[in-house]
C-alpha cells in the first residue's frame, strides 16, 4: 500500500492511497465467503461451494461494489495509522482509479485533530487560594436558619424593613406600555430588605398595606443579566395582598438543639463552620484543576477543527435548552430576552466553546504521553458505586449500556489526568 499526504490546512488532510494487489485479493475472498452462505448451488449445501464457483454465479455488479467497499475501509484504516492521523470525522472519499480486483487508487480527504504543541507541564506551577471561614460567615448562616425557623404574623399596619408582603405584581415598558416577560407574579412573599428584587423595588413597597396597589417606574440596572431589560424603564404595578411581620426566634442552645443534634449554639456554629470549610475546600480544589488546566491550554498551540467546536456548540445550546425547558421558558423566549438572533447566541457560545475543545485536545494528549490509562476493575468500581447511587431500576440499567459505560471511563480518564497536571503544579 502506498500513502502520499497532502495537508490542506492545519486540520485537514487529503490521503491518496493505493492498494496492493494482495489487499484487493484479500477483500474478494473475504466477499466472496460471505455470498456463498446465502447462494444455492446444485450439489452443494449453502456455504459449501468452492469459491471459483460462487464468483462465476455471483451478480458481478454486487461483488466489485462489495469489494471495493471493503477494500477502501481496509486501506483508509491501515494509511491513518499508518501516517498517525487522528480523524475527527467522516473522510470524503473519491475513487480515482478502480480495475476489479487488480487495482484502486482513491482520494480521502479528512478533518483532523491538528498539530498540538504542549507547554512543558510539569514544570507548571501556580498557587492554592487559602480557604477561610470567618466568624461572621457562620454568623450569616445561623442568620439564615434564624430567618427560616422565623414566625410571620398577620399584621395590619404599614410594612416597614424585615417585615414579610406577599404582592402580586405586573411590569410593562414604561414608554410602550408592552408586558415584559417575567416581570410579573402572583402571591410572591417578599421580605423587606432582602434585596432579592432590582434596587428600589422593596423601598417602594415601604408603607403600604394590605389590599393597598402602588404603581411606579424603575430602571433596570446596566449591567443585569436579561441584555434586553438593561437600562430599561419598567412601570410596576404592585398590589399587597397580605403583610406579615417576621419574629425570629432567639439565638440560645434551645434554638440550636431545634436546628439539629446540638446541645448547645457553639456546637451548632462549630458544624456549620466544618461544613463551610469543606464546602470551600472543594470548590477552592475545583478552582485550582480549573486554573492549572486552562494555565496549560493557554500556554500550548492546538489546531482545533471547525467541526468539534461546532459539536461542542450544539452540546451547549441543547444543555441550555433543557435548562430552559424546567424553567418553563421555551427556546424563542430566550433568544428575545437576550435580544440576539439564533446564530447570534450561536456566535456568543464560539469562544467557550473553542477553549473546552482545545482543554480536551491538551488533556487527551497529556493523557497519551503520561500512559494513562483506567483499568476495568476501575470502570466496573465507579459504576458500582454509581449503581448504589440510584434506587431507581431503569437508572441502574442505563449503566449497562456500552455508550453510557464508555462516557464514564472518559470523565475518569479526564480526571484522573487533572490530577496528574495537580500534582505537577502542587509539587515543591
Amino acid at each position: 500500500m502506498q500513502v502520499t499526504t497532502k495537508k490542506l490546512s492545519d486540520t485537514k488532510v487529503q490521503l491518496t492511497i493505493t492498494a496492493e494487489a494482495a489487499q484487493l485479493d484479500k477483500a474478494k475472498q473475504q466477499t466472496l465467503r460471505k455470498l456463498a452462505r446465502d447462494m444455492r448451488l446444485p450439489g452443494f449445501r449453502p456455504g459449501k461451494a468452492p469459491l471459483h464457483l460462487v464468483e462465476k454465479n455471483a451478480n458481478p455488479n454486487i461483488l466489485q461494489s462489495e469489494v471495493l467497499e471493503r477494500t477502501m475501509n481496509d486501506i483508509y484504516g491501515d494509511a491513518l495509522d499508518q501516517e498517525k492521523i487522528r480523524p475527527v470525522a467522516q473522510p470524503q472519499v473519491t475513487v480515482k482509479k478502480f480495475v476489479p480486483f487488480s487495482e484502486l487508487e482513491i482520494e480521502a480527504e479528512v478533518e483532523t485533530i491538528g498539530d498540538i504543541k504542549l507547554v512543558d507541564y510539569k514544570k507548571v506551577k501556580l498557587e492554592k487560594g487559602a480557604v477561610k471561614v470567618t466568624a461572621k460567615d457562620v454568623d450569616e448562616v445561623v442568620g439564615q436558619l434564624q430567618t427560616r425557623g422565623a414566625e410571620r404574623k398577620p399584621v395590619e399596619r404599614a410594612a416597614k424593613s424585615g417585615d414579610q408582603v406577599t404582592i402580586n405584581f405586573k411590569g410593562v415598558d414604561a414608554q410602550s406600555g408592552e408586558p415584559i416577560g417575567g416581570a410579573e407574579g402572583k402571591d410572591y412573599p417578599l421580605v423587606l430588605g432582602s434585596d432579592t428584587f432590582i434596587p428600589g423595588f422593596e423601598a417602594n413597597l415601604i408603607d403600604m398595606k394590605a389590599g393597598e396597589e402602588k404603581i411606579f417606574t424603575l430602571e433596570f440596572p446596566a449591567d443585569y443579566s436579561v441584555k434586553t431589560l438593561q437600562k430599561r424603564k419598567v412601570e410596576f404595578t404592585v398590589t399587597a395582598t397580605k403583610v406579615d411581620e417576621v419574629v425570629q426566634p432567639k439565638l440560645d442552645d434551645d434554638f440550636a438543639s431545634k436546628v439539629g443534634p446540638f446541645k448547645t449554639l457553639a456546637e451548632l456554629k462549630e458544624d456549620i463552620k466544618r461544613q463551610l470549610t469543606g464546602e470551600r475546600q472543594t470548590q477552592a480544589d475545583r478552582a485550582f484543576e480549573e486554573d492549572v488546566l486552562n494555565h496549560v491550554a493557554d500556554k500550548s498551540t492546538v489546531s482545533v477543527p471547525d467541526i468539534l467546536v461546532e459539536q461542542e456548540i450544539a452540546r451547549m445550546e441543547a444543555e441550555e435548552r433543557q435548562n430552559l425547558a424546567y424553567r418553563g421558558q421555551t427556546w424563542q423566549e430566550h433568544l428575545e430576552a437576550e435580544g440576539v438572533t439564533e446564530e447570534e447566541h450561536r456566535e456568543q457560545k464560539r469562544e467557550q466553546a473553542t477553549k473546552r475543545v482545545k482543554a480536551g485536545l491538551v488533556l487527551a494528549e497529556i493523557a497519551d504521553r503520561e500512559k494513562v490509562t483506567v483499568t476495568p476493575e476501575e470502570l466496573q468500581m465507579r459504576l458500582q458505586l454509581l449503581r448504589g447511587q440510584y434506587a431507581d431500576k431503569s437508572m441502574q440499567s442505563e449503566l449497562d449500556k456500552p455508550e453510557n459505560q464508555r462516557d464514564i471511563a472518559s470523565r475518569m480518564l479526564t480526571e484522573k489526568t487533572i490530577e496528574k497536571l495537580v500534582g505537577y503544579a502542587s509539587a515543591k
